[in-house]
């Protein structure tokens, strides 16, 4: 290779890569640090970027069903409007839902407290005289305990002092957990006020990392970067409407059946499912053990039977609806639907689950993509392999 002047900017570019990837891989510490510090300042500016992503998907749905492509006499009006009319009619619908959810399961959710409330005597009286047979069927048991030597002043003044520091510590924890919510609000009114601008903007800002993207790259690097970018929002937006769909399936599900069947809290259950239910895959199980927790207070047969018709519902929305809905919806086998929520759960929780899959399909398409593509350069047909 000729030591030409491009070969040895490529040379000294490559050195100094090398010698940046080893010095950051000996703070690793530091680099972490300083891209959470980062992360928490632009904080407000990503939690806007995200509202405003989940509220477009509905929004443009409205704004095309309202308006369309309008050409007659007030264009020019229709085009100023359109987009604060799609804007407040989506807000009012996503407020609308949630009135209408709290309208019926309010009263539900009381009587639910109420039943609670009375059923947990009952409950304790019933371990009691468990207890009690037990101790009476076993009389060396009760002996024992008996025999048992218990120092009630050490016990009680351990007691206050636990208390006193526990106060101390229930008061140091309300000032924070104060402090985190009043932060909480204020940042959630300043992301959502970034949202507001990304919506009302949205064709300027593209145009704009358009004219910079052309500006400061190569035009093929640019067009592939728009081209997966576009992937990447189609792909968000299908599996955000999915993954609502399918949460709509579950929860009306576990209504009808417990509805049928006769079990209690069956609306109660069937909303708490729906909503647990966005989490992927695993997100049912809590609305799982909490309805077990509520019929355990009332019938523990109940809750038997409820636990054995959440597991064969939950065989057939992770086998059939859960695959055909969501992951048809991003273009996923099913296979890739799972490795997608294990290793994001496992990396980053709950967000990492809805942030995982949407990603998996990003990659699954380009590389199928790009296969197709050097199969079809080598002669070789696709259907053939694959």
């Amino acid at each position: 290779m000729d030591l030409n002047k491009n070969n040895m900017k490529k040379i000294l570019f490559i050195i100094f890569l090398g010698i940046l990837f080893y010095t950051a891989i000996g703070h690793l510490n530091i680099i972490y640090g300083a891209i959470r510090q980062i992360i928490s300042l632009l904080f407000p500016i990503l939690l806007g970027m995200s509202i405003a992503f989940v509220l477009n998907v509905p929004m443009r749905a409205i704004e095309r069903g309202l308006f369309g492509s309008y050409n007659g006499r007030h264009k020019k009006l229709i085009r100023k409007i359109r987009r604060p009319v799609s804007f407040i009619v989506t807000l009012l619908c996503i407020i609308g839902v949630i009135c209408i959810v709290i309208l019926f399961i309010a009263p539900q959710l009381v009587n639910t407290i109420q039943s609670i409330i009375s059923a947990i005597p009952v409950f304790f009286n019933r371990i009691q005289n468990n207890i009690n047979d037990l101790l009476n069927e076993y009389q060396w048991i009760a002996d024992k305990i008996g025999d048992i030597e218990i120092d009630w002043g050490s016990i009680s003044s351990h007691l206050t002092e636990f208390l006193r520091s526990g106060a101390e510590k229930i008061f140091s924890s309300a000032v924070g957990i104060a402090t985190s919510v009043i932060n909480g609000i204020v940042t959630f009114f300043l992301g959502f006020f970034f949202a507001i601008y990304i919506l009302f903007q949205k064709e300027k800002l593209s145009s704009q990392c358009r004219k910079l993207l052309y500006a400061y790259i190569p035009e093929k690097r640019a067009d592939r970067i728009i081209e997966i970018a576009s992937l990447s929002s189609r792909t968000f937006s299908k599996f955000l409407s999915g993954q609502c769909l399918e949460a709509v399936i579950l929860g009306t599900m576990f209504f009808i059946v417990m509805s049928i069947i006769g079990l209690p809290y069956a609306l109660l259950i069937g909303v708490l499912i729906a909503f647990t239910a966005l989490i992927p895959i695993v997100g049912a199980f809590l609305g799982c053990i909490i309805g077990a927790l509520l019929m355990l207070m009332v019938s523990p047969g109940d809750m038997l039977l409820f636990v054995v018709l959440f597991l064969i519902l939950q065989q057939i929305e992770g086998n059939f609806i859960y695959p055909k809905v969501v992951g048809s919806s991003v273009g996923l086998p099913a296979l890739w639907v799972l490795a997608a929520v294990t290793i994001g759960g496992n990396l980053w929780g709950v967000a990492g689950m809805l942030i995982c899959i949407p990603l998996f399909s990003v990659f699954y398409t380009l590389l199928r993509n790009r296969t197709h593509i050097w199969l079809k350069k080598k002669n070789i047909r696709p259907q053939k392999y694959l």
